[in-house]
């Protein structure tokens, strides 16, 4: 009898290699899924293992901020990612660490576009929308609109379309508003965000939480604190610096000074984002992402000055606005209740505190190299 040759090393089975092909038929009988990419996807959250089979995702706003901490993250653990970034905010620096790595496609495109996503989701399992209008000051109430609602509408339409389920938004704390509740868990309501931006950023939950009951998506949305650390050109630790490169005798801080809020490292929220998608059970839920502190920014203004190694220093507070607020729609006070994702296996490594002087440490170290310019009085 003559026997039957074994398949070599590159062979393939369906378009697939035949070691995943034996591994996706296995799977499928058990899990009860025949499409490849999610059988394998499942089989990850499961057990908590890299898929046999590569897996592809969409980051929107990948050259940004956290987007690229989270570009980064998932290369490192195998997946190919494709990243949608327009480059308003973002910048191509962000991803100079991954440049040449074959399994990174950027796109310089805009969320709102319907061709540009149609033509980036191919392929792809898993979309984290981290895509936005990052200010959240009073601005133009229709940029958030049309960059946060309009855009995150766009991406679930085009999802929808081509069959993917699983989305991870970058929501904000800022959802809660004045939360009465303090730490504030994620079913705390009714919710009542103060700001547009934390208005925009609540809808485009709704949005996603919608689409996961109507149309089976698993839709997690994280609901960041105030995070810090290596990229971020935006924020109260950055800003302190750029001040005091202005004026190295006096820093003026907006408010009374009492503002209380959580600070999260880059590292922690990257870590919580992972664990948040990995182990969710489906349909919508939401995470709170933060530290198991708050500290005010009096405190934030005087490690800076610390680690900037500033004396004879005088810190001034402006009153601020409507009860002592730096601007109108600061959340005075903002501490999240992060049980839910700890009970999940999550857990920050550094407090508030910690993390602010290690972001202040990273900004004055890039001051000695001459690569952050004094903010303009």
């Amino acid at each position: 009898m003559r026997k039957s040759a074994l398949p070599g090393a590159d062979a393939t089975f369906n378009g697939l290699p035949y070691s995943a092909a034996i591994h996706f038929t296995i799977s499928s009988a058990f899990l009860g899924d025949r499409n490849p990419r999610t059988c394998a996807q499942r089989l990850t959250h499961i057990y908590g293992l890299t898929p046999s089979l590569s897996m592809r995702a969409l980051v929107t706003g990948g050259a940004g901020f956290i987007g690229s901490h989270l570009v980064e993250r998932l290369l490192n653990e195998g997946l190919e990612v494709v990243v949608v970034d327009n480059f308003s905010s973002g910048s191509v620096d962000n991803l100079s660490s991954v440049v040449g790595n074959p399994n990174l496609k950027v796109v310089r495109g805009d969320v709102r576009d319907r061709a540009v996503l149609e033509e980036s989701i191919k392929g792809v399992s898993v979309v984290f929308h981290f895509a936005a209008n990052p200010e959240v000051r009073v601005g133009d109430p229709r940029e958030h609109f049309e960059n946060n609602i309009l855009a995150t509408f766009t991406l679930l339409e085009v999802m929808r379309r081509r069959d993917v389920k699983e989305i991870v938004f970058a929501s904000s704390s800022t959802v809660y508003g004045d939360a009465e509740k303090l730490p504030t868990p994620e079913d705390y309501g009714p919710v009542k965000p103060i700001s547009v931006y934390g208005a925009s950023k609540l809808a485009c939950e709704a949005l996603i939480s919608s689409y996961a009951h109507t149309y089976g998506f698993k839709g997690v949305a994280l609901r960041y604190a105030n995070v810090v650390g290596p990229r971020n050109r935006k924020g109260v630790v950055y800003d302190f610096v750029r001040k005091l490169l202005a004026n190295p005798r006096r820093l003026i801080v907006l408010g009374d000074g009492t503002q209380t809020k959580s600070y999260i490292w880059i590292e922690d929220a990257i870590e919580a984002t992972i664990v948040a998608w990995r182990r969710s059970k489906g349909g919508f839920e939401a995470f709170n992402v933060g530290s198991e502190d708050a500290i005010p920014v009096k405190r934030v203004a005087e490690i800076v000055i610390e680690e900037g190694g500033l004396k004879d220093m005088r810190i001034e507070f402006t009153g601020g606005v409507m009860g002592g607020r730096g601007w109108v729609g600061d959340v005075k006070v903002m501490h999240l209740d992060i049980g839910k994702l700890k009970a999940l296996g999550w857990k920050p490594k550094y407090g508030s505190e910690e993390a602010v002087r290690l972001a202040a440490k990273h900004y004055w170290s890039l001051v000695a190299k001459g690569l952050i310019e004094p903010l303009p009085q």
